[in-house]
């Protein structure tokens, strides 16, 4: 049974508000023929719909069977139109292009029913319906009143509670509706039938029960149903589950696809334009956009914004030059008016508290790393690393110290940088990126480094001298015949190295302040660089640094962080800076901040002058020398000192950084040790002595200072 109660609806346009139903209640039962008769705008096709689930109601309820539709969802609805609905339109609404057969077993698709019993269900619809031989056919080549026929038959295949059927006669002659109105007359035998006409005669003839409706109220009922009363009140209750498997989708998409090939295909070929042209338009502008964003990290790899300490305003220096350029007009004739160009430059010069800024980045960090590969902070360290084998000469590698060897000037060195050594950015990703792995792996430790090519198969002769593949000696020999005037004889062969050879690259780290030894007797830490004993038993027990990878930049970089040579990474810097604070020397230092511990002065106090003397310099203390010497001509030792004295108060003569005095006194005690090593080495087992001449003089003081 369905109760209509107190249902009301309204359509709002705007400012006009339409009422369509205005309190309607009816009670219809569950098998009878209900014609609904009313002029045109009265409501009878709305209270229709709103039986049919098809509009929804503004206030009232409709109870079907004792289950109440007030609070139903969507998916509520669509379950009590498949399941308890059966629809038939003045218009047909059948899919042109599929056969009667089919467009019947359409109302099953979403029921869950499978193929074999959906065919099975349309077959026996269409018999009752009287259309069973023509199931093949398409909508076209049938009647108006077979089409309706077949509409009746794809309501009745879901075996509804309810047939609604809206103006069914309509589109068809007289005979056709007669043959219609049959066919509903004998459905509503077992269900409800509900039928929206303007035709009264039909309506008398065939409904056996006529509800009249105007102005959206029931104005006349002919067989009256009184609402059953129920103790219990109406449920809410879904009346049924709607559904389509994918299988069944798929095929029905596919099979209108078929029916329409030339749309389909146009349709296609059309979206295809679009959807490539989309994608071309997205492919350049991403392709665009990561280009300029690779450039943009190529050229702050190779070029990182640098923050130092003292910082110079080069635009406003040069604006300054300028300004007085174009002023120097304006001076009166006769006066000659100073330009302050150099002033004006160093007035641009600033400085940077870093120790602040460095706070403000560590805490910042989670906000300023989403702008940024990586953050380098240099503390102006290098680690003092050297060959591992010492057995013919004591080779630095880092710092360089390359050209200071060729030119013998350690200003020259200092000036021309010969570092092949360098620290890599904390960036893993960034360089990754940039080079491969052609050998080994990358870095994980301290004291793991990586020998960076700028091909997979070569490196410069640079490197092999810098790094002591090559004797260093060679290369001094050229420039020696450079510095003469002659033609450098070459005839060098190029080496090879494996990987594995290059690899098995054994170098020292040496901590710094290992260098320097404590004096007591003035209280001074000396440096031991120039104590090649003291130097080879130093890299002897320092501490190992292995090459664990060979890396070259990847096909098609365009820029690189890494120059040729070998990288190590910020962890071995961090190693330096910890083991340092345990040294004698820094604590020290530490200890008194106020006093060098090299001279033993106080930082800042001013020295007298004192004029350089040569004699001075050079003069050995005789009764030291008779002392250290015994009977070994003073003449003789002194023209090695004398030899060594001269070539160092040269240096000084270009570098006078220390007092005078205790530069002498260093130096004579250098000279003693040279020459007591130089006896030790050399004396004769029976008498003690070594025998020393001018002609060596030059050798010993190289080889022993």
């Amino acid at each position: 049974m369905l109760q209509i109660q107190d249902i009301r609806k309204k359509y709002v346009t705007g400012d006009l508000v339409q009422t369509a139903l205005d309190g309607v209640s009816l009670t219809l039962r569950d098998n009878e023929f209900v014609a609904i008769l009313g002029p045109s705008g009265s409501g009878k096709t709305t209270l229709l719909n709103v039986i049919g689930g098809l509009d929804r109601y503004d206030s009232g309820d409709l109870v079907i069977n004792g289950i109440s539709t007030k609070n139903y969802t969507d998916r509520d609805w669509d379950s009590y139109r498949n399941h308890t609905i059966g629809f038939v339109f003045q218009s047909y609404n059948l899919i042109p292009h599929q056969t009667v057969l089919a467009n019947v077993e359409l109302a099953l698709t979403i029921s869950g029913i499978s193929h074999a019993e959906r065919k099975r269900r349309a077959v026996e619809a269409l018999n009752q319906v009287g259309l069973g031989d023509q199931i093949h056919k398409r909508p076209s080549q049938m009647s108006g009143g077979q089409m309706q026929r077949v509409a009746i038959a794809r309501a009745l295949v879901n075996n509804p509670d309810i047939l609604l059927a809206d103006e069914p006669t309509g589109a068809l002659d007289s005979e056709t509706s007669l043959q219609v109105m049959e066919l509903l007359k004998e459905v509503s035998k077992d269900r409800l039938v509900v039928m929206v006409t303007h035709n009264p005669e039909l309506a008398e003839e065939y409904a056996n029960r006529i509800v009249r409706v105007k102005d959206g109220q029931i104005v006349g009922d002919t067989n009256p149903c009184l609402p059953v009363t129920d103790e219990e009140p109406p449920q809410h209750k879904n009346m049924g589950r709607s559904s389509m498997s994918y299988f069944t989708a798929l095929v029905l998409s596919f099979n209108n696809l078929l029916t329409k090939k030339g749309r389909t295909i146009l349709t296609a070929f059309a979206g295809s334009i679009g959807i490539i042209g989309i994608a071309l338009i997205l492919s350049l502008s991403t392709g665009f956009q990561r280009y300029i964003d690779q450039i943009q990290e190529d050229t702050l790899s190779n070029y990182p914004l640098s923050i130092q300490s003292e910082s110079a305003d080069m635009d406003a220096a040069l604006s300054a030059f300028s300004s007085l350029m174009a002023s120097g007009d304006e001076n009166s004739e006769g006066n000659v008016a100073e330009q302050q160009m150099i002033t004006q430059m160093f007035a641009q010069v600033g400085s940077n508290d870093l120790g602040a800024f460095k706070k403000h980045l560590d805490e910042n960090m989670e906000t300023i790393e989403e702008n940024i590969n990586s953050i380098h902070y240099g503390y102006g360290i290098k680690p003092r690393i050297y060959a591992a084998d010492t057995s013919k000469k004591i080779v630095q590698v880092n710092p360089g110290v390359l050209f200071g060897d060729l030119t013998g000037s350690s200003m020259m060195s200092s000036y021309m940088d010969s570092d092949v050594f360098q620290q890599m950015v904390d960036a893993p990703e960034l360089i990754q990126a940039q080079y491969e792995v052609i050998e080994g792996r990358w870095p994980e430790k301290y004291d793991e480094m990586i020998l960076v090519l700028s091909d997979p198969y070569s490196m410069t002769d640079y490197m092999s001298y810098t790094l002591g593949i090559r004797d260093a000696d060679e290369l001094k020999g050229m420039v020696e015949q450079v510095m003469k005037g002659e033609e450098p004889e070459i005839d060098m062969e190029p080496m090879s190295w494996t990987y594995e050879q290059l690899m098995a690259l054994d170098f020292r780290l040496v901590s710094t302040s290992d260098i320097y030894k404590h004096n007591k007797q003035y209280d001074v830490w000396e440096d031991m660089s120039g104590n090649k004993p003291y130097m080879r038993k130093l890299i002897e027990e320092g501490e190992k640094l292995k090459i664990v990878g060979i890396v070259c930049p990847k096909d098609g970089a365009t820029g690189t962080m890494l120059m040729p040579g070998v990288a190590y990474t910020s962890a071995l810097t961090d190693h330096v800076i910890e083991t340092a604070e345990d040294k004698e020397i820094v604590k020290a230092q530490l200890k008194d901040r106020g006093k060098d511990v090299f001279t033993g002065s106080e930082f800042g106090a001013e020295e007298d002058e004192k004029e350089l003397d040569f004699e001075d310099m050079i003069t050995v203390d005789e009764e030291q020398l008779k002392n250290a010497f015994g009977g070994i001509d003073e003449s003789i030792v002194g023209s090695v000192v004398e030899r060594y004295m001269t070539e160092i108060a040269e240096s000084f003569m270009l570098d006078p950084t220390g007092p005078q005095n205790d530069f002498l006194d260093v130096f004579k005690r250098l000279a003693n040790e040279m020459l007591t090593q130089y006896i030790t080495a050399h004396a004769d087992p029976e008498t003690g002595e070594a025998e020393i001449s001018t002609e060596n003089a030059e050798t010993i003081a190289a080889e022993y200072l």
